[in-house]
């Protein structure tokens, strides 16, 4: 495996290279990464993992400084994986001027969007800016961040990339609670209490399979079950699956999506909803 960290080396190694399978990533990888990367393995002789914290993505007041960096960690866990090359670049080399041209996905003030402004531009930019290095034929995004995944699949519809988005199905730990980087900011108390959104989106989704077709009472009704638990909740929303907008009557594939706070660590979850028809 090998580590590069400018783009001149990247492209080097790369050139004439076909079948190139790509993770983008932000670090401190968990189980939930390691997963896509073994997706990535079924779609590529050569995989690449990039590990970047994006400075574009994130606030004025959110987690960018504190956003755990274990570097040294995470080359052990994907060499352990088989990944052929590990991308690595500093800020200045994925931008070497400040930035200036930026891509607006759509939806990207929706949802997570309304809350997060500009997060999902800063998302679209640094990836198609890796496209452009990697030049990946396949490129695995987890469902975990479902709305991202939405935004980079129009974004390469979009522009007509010839890449395959793939999405990897959420990892979650044995009691529900989808794995994500931000967990380790829980307390011992907030871990235990942190399944409870889990259970939310389960029992809304048993609500639906039942039958309940007043999607809106749903959302409220998780709302306030975790406002009376102690979380800020951003939303919860019942989406079609297709387009991330409120179903139209007579919807089969949808998707219910949450984001709320337990104290200072937000958390974002979903589950896809097959109604019968």
């Amino acid at each position: 495996m090998q580590v590069i960290s400018t783009v001149a080396e990247l492209r080097q190694r790369l050139r004439g290279k076909t079948g190139i399978a790509f993770v983008p990533t932000m670090g401190n990888l968990h189980e939930g990464h390691l997963d896509l990367v073994r997706i990535a393995r079924q779609h590529g002789a050569c995989v690449v993992v990039s590990i970047f914290v994006n400075p574009l993505q994130f606030g004025a007041n959110e987690d960018f400084s504190k956003y755990p960096r274990t570097l040294a960690q995470d080359c052990e866990k994907l060499e352990q994986c088989g990944v052929d090359v590990v991308f690595t670049p500093t800020e200045r080399e994925l931008y070497p001027q400040p930035q200036q041209v930026m891509v607006e996905p759509l939806l990207a003030d929706e949802l997570c969007g309304a809350f997060r402004p500009g997060h999902f531009r800063g998302v679209a930019t640094v990836v198609l800016k890796l496209f452009n290095i990697v030049q990946p034929q396949a490129a695995v995004f987890g469902k975990k961040d479902y709305q991202q995944l939405y935004v980079v699949r129009q974004v390469a519809a979009q522009l007509n990339l010839p890449v395959e988005i793939i999405g990897g199905e959420t990892v979650r730990a044995p009691d529900g609670l989808a794995l994500s980087s931000r967990n380790q900011y829980l307390s011992a108390a907030g871990r235990t209490e942190a399944t409870f959104l889990y259970q939310t989106l389960t029992s809304t989704r048993q609500a639906m399979l039942n039958g309940v077709t007043d999607y809106a009472k749903l959302e409220r009704r998780a709302v306030e079950a975790l406002t009376a638990r102690g979380w800020q909740v951003d939303y919860v929303a019942v989406r079609a699956q297709a387009t991330l907008l409120q179903p139209e009557n007579g919807a089969r594939d949808l998707v219910i999506l949450a984001a709320a706070r337990l104290g200072n660590t937000r958390l974002i979850d979903n589950l896809e909803v097959c109604l019968k028809g």
